[in-house]
């Protein structure tokens, strides 16, 4: 089974940028369609972004859309989810979780496995 290992979350101020990657452990990785999710204290897992096998269509919620941009590079195990212009209410643990099918969808209980999460605090 894939395993996800996610990375670059960090301390940052409110209109800054973090790019977050999510590294997986299987040369299938282009079998998988991908998804970031977070979840902030308190709340439910949140879908974010998602993308496709092939990385020929992503999906972005609406929270965040013209914000945050998904892409992935099979080649290199590698999705990525670049999030700028930063708001406090983006802070959260943000999970990266694979689905082995062409297409996302937006429900986390479609995706497994998923990765450990990386914290992102955004300070005002």
């Amino acid at each position: 089974q894939v395993q996800l290992v996610e990375s670059g979350g960090g301390l940052v101020q409110a209109g800054g940028s973090l790019r977050l990657s999510c590294v997986a452990s299987e040369r299938t990785f282009s079998s998988y369609a991908m998804g970031w999710f977070r979840r902030a204290p308190g709340k439910e897992r949140e879908f974010v972004a998602a993308i496709t096998r092939s990385g020929g269509t992503t999906y972005i919620a609406d929270s965040v859309k013209g914000r945050f941009t998904i892409s992935r590079d099979n080649a290199e195990n590698t999705v990525y989810l670049q999030m700028n212009s930063l708001k406090p209410e983006d802070t959260a643990v943000y999970y990266c979780a694979a689905r082995r099918r062409v297409v996302p969808t937006r429900d986390p209980a479609d995706f497994g496995p998923w990765g450990q999460g990386t914290q992102v605090t955004v300070s005002s």
